[in-house]
């Protein structure tokens, strides 16, 4: 079987985070670890975005792959954050192209709730948002697993 090792970076706002839902969704394959429900995966990395502009950005995808991290995961706080990110899109491209890493928007299912108030806001009307939800949409009763 093969092994993937990911990093996940959480944005700033959230540095108290213990990850919980990220592993929970991680350990399920929900959410956007779904891609790798036929893989081995370790979890080689856990930051944060070092606050805007993100500046641990920089730094942190380097040490990442250091250690055998291929794939990098932007926590969904990152999406469902009131305002979502709005480096994420310049980060996807920084990081893939300073550090060929794979770069993946979200982590655990957007829980019910933010999906709600999201869409009552139209907050993911740009391409880049419309395209950045959908590995963690999940279904609906997922979702409020995740409320």
């Amino acid at each position: 079987m093969e092994k993937v090792k990911v990093g996940i970076i959480i944005c700033d706002r959230y540095n108290t985070c213990a990850g919980g839902k990220c592993f929970r969704a991680l350990k399920n394959r929900e959410g956007a670890f779904a891609m790798y429900k036929e893989k081995e995966v370790e979890l080689a990395a856990y930051t944060t975005c070092g606050g805007c502009p993100g500046g641990n950005i920089e730094y942190a995808p380097e040490e990442m792959k250091k250690n055998g991290v291929t794939h990098v995961h932007f926590a969904t706080g990152f999406l469902v954050g009131y305002p979502p990110c709005p480096y994420m899109e310049y980060f996807r491209s920084f990081i893939s192209e300073k550090y060929g890493l794979k770069v993946i928007m979200g982590t655990h299912p957007i829980p019910q709730k933010y999906l709600l108030t999201h869409q009552q806001l139209n907050t993911w009307n740009t391409p880049f948002l419309k395209e950045a939800i959908i590995p963690t949409m999940a279904t609906e009763s997922i979702r409020l697993q995740y409320d």
